[in-house]
């Protein structure tokens, strides 16, 4: 069995819409693309860094796979271009599109179907990156493993949130932790059964 694994950028109030830039994704006329940029410190790097060492295979969905199609295979090697570039990326789109980047392959069919298939074979873990739409469909069939995720100290309001209508309730039990120098918490939950619920009266 492979882990799946939601590895993402989010704000105090649960919004992964845009991290890198303005041009990113400006759905339902979002104007704060590139929230993320100004808060990026040498610690940052080293635990992504970490992350992307081992070996890993990519999950995105059509747009964010766009996006990164289009930085990516000209980065500089040092500034991880050759990790994702190597890296298997596995593209959910509901259209046949041309995957230029090397290392690609359309996940066939129904994308949470195509990747409880994959999660059940052989091989290195998958990293589902940005791709908010995508990973809607995990959370809603139950197939995330674990959650890296990286809150920074920024609220929006408004905006593709994580967590959205038919997350299905669960708890988590943290595993990891970090914060930057910058305020930006970085977690690794996992999923942790039923939420226990209680009463203080």
């Amino acid at each position: 069995m492979r882990k799946l694994v939601v590895q993402t950028f989010v704000t105090l109030d649960g919004v992964m819409q845009a991290p890198g830039g303005p041009e990113e994704d400006d759905d339902s006329g979002f104007t704060q693309g590139g929230w993320s940029v100004n808060y990026w410190d040498d610690q940052m790097g080293q635990v992504m860094g970490e992350q992307t060492s081992k070996p890993f295979a990519m999950v995105l969905g059509r747009r964010t796979y766009d996006i990164m199609a289009a930085y990516w295979p000209t980065a500089p090697e040092e500034a991880g271009g050759k990790v994702f570039n190597d890296a298997t990326k596995y593209v959910a789109s509901r259209g046949r599109p041309a995957l230029p980047w090397q290392n690609s392959a359309l996940i066939e069919g129904d994308a949470a179907e195509g990747l409880a298939a994959l999660k059940r074979e052989d091989g290195p873990e998958l990293q589902v990156h940005g791709s908010a739409n995508l990973i809607q469909s995990l959370l809603r069939n139950n197939l995330v493993d674990q959650y890296r995720l990286w809150i920074f100290p920024v609220v929006i309001g408004s905006g593709k949130r994580l967590f959205a209508e038919g997350t299905i309730p669960s708890g988590l039990k943290l595993v990891d932790s970090k914060v930057s120098s910058t305020g930006v918490v970085m977690g690794t939950w996992e999923p942790a059964g039923e939420i226990p619920t209680g009463s203080f009266g």
